[in-house]
């Protein structure tokens, strides 16, 4: 008997810890991202921006999916997002794997791997068009781009067929597949939810083609119903606008030309009692949204710090007093034009120089390693498994360990689609990672950029070797990221400066009839830029091995140079307590 109580009483304990992981789980979504977009005006070159991180460990590839034609009658397939409320086995496809299908190109072709299985079907159009795949839909042919963050609604509902078969992520693909526009792409979105229904967490999706931007957000707002509300507003083509998983629009303007919403959504709103036509305007925010995931300033630290690099004159707070501060408008106009470096720099940004600066302090170690990792219930439990008192946060940055990918995009009025769709992107986290172009007119992708399993080291993969270096530089951060800094640097400049003289060949390919051409040439460019990118950070990746190895610097001219400690950090980790005498501590 005293065997079977101590046995349970470990069992207890287990179950206990269990639940509470599994509690934890279920608030915390897979994906939370940062996205921004920039108005043509208020770019250095005039293009129209969005850029967005994937900050869940989730699928890592960019897929290119071809232009296809359809037969008539033909229908299209809508799967599962893991992203919407991670990854459910019963709709296929695998926890590494966002797809598997045969009908989205090859990339998407797994053997071996078990496929995914549509929620439901809508009737497919005679063409689609071709473009760049992740998580969320990235570009197309026509230079049509998008971006994403998910946002905490106040329903986040299940997906059921016949009833609620689309997130964001498969909205985002057909409105790729289909229109060339961001009005268009919005349009038809907001028909895919009307009619066939809206499951999943909120969401925010930026919609931007080469003359304007725009913002869409939507939401669920029964667990049993179907359909959702969305609204979208316009970004000023001289600003520039930030979303960190939490809606940003505010009042709905039925008067306004930059403004369109479902048509449901005030009745909505009055019918589930969270508005009143008595509380003034519909405040989409408040309305539909719950404030921030997880903890205060989750989002808006994140929205205050890239405003704040953006528009240093605005002299921007970063304390407010809530979850739904208007403090933080809309969009703001930046005190310089942007460039698409300045627009990755935000993205790469762990509050350096700012009270909350994360390579400082105790938990940043000696080296400075601004990656906090985010526990479960067994991060605040005793041995025993019982929840501590123990309350706290760390602050979240807009560079986070658990990044998939993170890209710029570039849309350009001036240029053909083929040659002005321009996706800058990079695998893993953005501190870490290397921007490499990728044109809309591409006809594929590079192997490497489209294979990516997060339980598989694939010497191949081009996000396996950002992963693995990025990780590995976690040992003593503050010396590797300038090794990090120096390879990236190289290849961004280069291909910064080369892009103009680039794209002026491929233009003149394109105006001399020789579109395939045009088309070949950019391809063939970003294949042998990703190709010596791979190779040269697994180089990188053996000598940061061999030169910090056993936590010397070894170089040809003296191996074994001690590294030591700093004072500051000796000291609050206790080394004056340590043997420095034969007789004990006095207590």
């Amino acid at each position: 008997p005293g065997d079977f109580l101590k046995r349970g009483g470990t069992v207890k304990r287990i179950v206990i810890a269990v639940l509470m992981v599994v509690c934890l789980g279920i608030v915390n979504p897979v994906l939370a991202c940062t996205t921004m977009l920039v108005g043509k005006n208020a770019s250095q070159d005039g293009s129209v921006m969005v850029s967005h991180s994937d900050d869940g460990l989730n699928d890592g590839s960019m897929i290119y999916v071809p232009a296809m034609d359809h037969k008539p009658g033909a229908m299209r397939a809508v799967y599962y997002s893991h992203a919407a409320l991670d990854f459910k086995p019963q709709w296929g496809a695998t926890v590494s794997h966002r797809i598997v299908t045969k009908d989205r190109g090859k990339a998407y072709n797994k053997s071996g791997v078990a496929p995914s299985i549509p929620l439901g079907f809508i009737p497919q159009v005679a063409h689609t068009y071709a473009y760049f795949d992740a998580n969320y839909g990235v570009m197309n042919e026509h230079q049509l781009s998008i971006g994403e963050c998910t946002d905490k609604a106040k329903v986040h509902p299940e997906p059921e067929p016949g009833k609620r078969i689309f997130y964001s992520a498969e909205l985002s693909r057909v409105a790729l597949e289909r229109t060339k526009t961001a009005r268009e792409a919005i349009k038809l979105m907001g028909e895919l939810i009307e009619k066939y229904g809206y499951y999943g967490t909120g969401e925010t999706l930026l919609v931007a083609d080469p003359n304007e931007g725009w913002v869409m957000e939507m939401a669920g707002y029964d667990m049993n119903g179907t359909g959702g509300v969305w609204v979208a507003q316009r970004v000023p083509d001289d600003k520039v606008f930030v979303a960190a998983n939490q809606f940003r629009i505010r009042e709905i303007r039925p008067d306004s030309d930059d403004m369109m919403y479902s048509e449901n959504i005030f009745a909505i709103a009055q019918q589930k009692g969270w508005w009143s036509p008595a509380d003034g305007p519909l405040d989409f925010t408040s309305v539909y949204g719950d404030g921030e995931f997880h903890h205060p300033y989750y989002s808006l630290r994140r929205v205050w710090r890239a405003q704040s690099l953006l528009a240093p004159s605005l002299n921007l707070s970063p304390w407010v007093e809530g979850p739904y501060t208007r403090d933080y408008q809309f969009a703001v106009k930046p005190d310089k034009k942007v460039k698409v470096q300045e627009l990755f720099a935000i993205h790469r940004d762990n509050y350096e120089g700012t009270e909350f600066d994360l390579t400082k302090g105790l938990a940043a170690g000696p080296f400075g390693n601004p990656n906090r990792f985010e526990g479960n219930a067994e991060s605040v439990a005793d041995k025993e498994g019982r929840l501590t008192p123990l309350v706290g946060e760390f602050e979240r940055p807009l560079n986070i360990y658990r990044c998939v990918y993170s890209y710029v995009n570039q849309s350009r009025r001036w240029l053909p689609d083929a040659i002005g769709g321009v996706v800058w992107f990079g695998p893993d986290r953005p501190a870490t990672s290397v921007l490499m172009p990728f044109y809309a007119g591409a006809l594929d992708l590079p192997e490497s950029v489209q294979r990516a399993d997060i339980l598989k080291l694939d010497k191949q993969s081009m996000w396996t070797a950002f992963n693995y270096v990025a990780n590995y530089s976690m040992l003593k951060y503050s010396f590797m990221i300038q090794d990090i800094h120096a390879v990236q640097g190289r290849y961004e400049n280069v291909a910064l400066a080369r892009q103009t003289e680039l794209e002026a060949q491929a233009v003149a390919l394109w105006n001399s009839g020789d579109k395939h051409g045009a088309r070949k040439f950019v391809t063939r460019y970003s294949d042998q830029n990703a190709t010596a990118v791979l190779k040269d950070w697994w180089k990188l990746s053996e000598l940061l091995y061999v030169k910090y190895n056993d936590g010397y610097v070894n170089t040809d001219k003296e191996i074994a140079q001690p590294v030591f400690y700093p004072a500051w950090w000796l000291k609050q980790v206790g080394f004056e307590d340590g043997p420095t005498s034969y007789q004990p501590k006095k207590k």
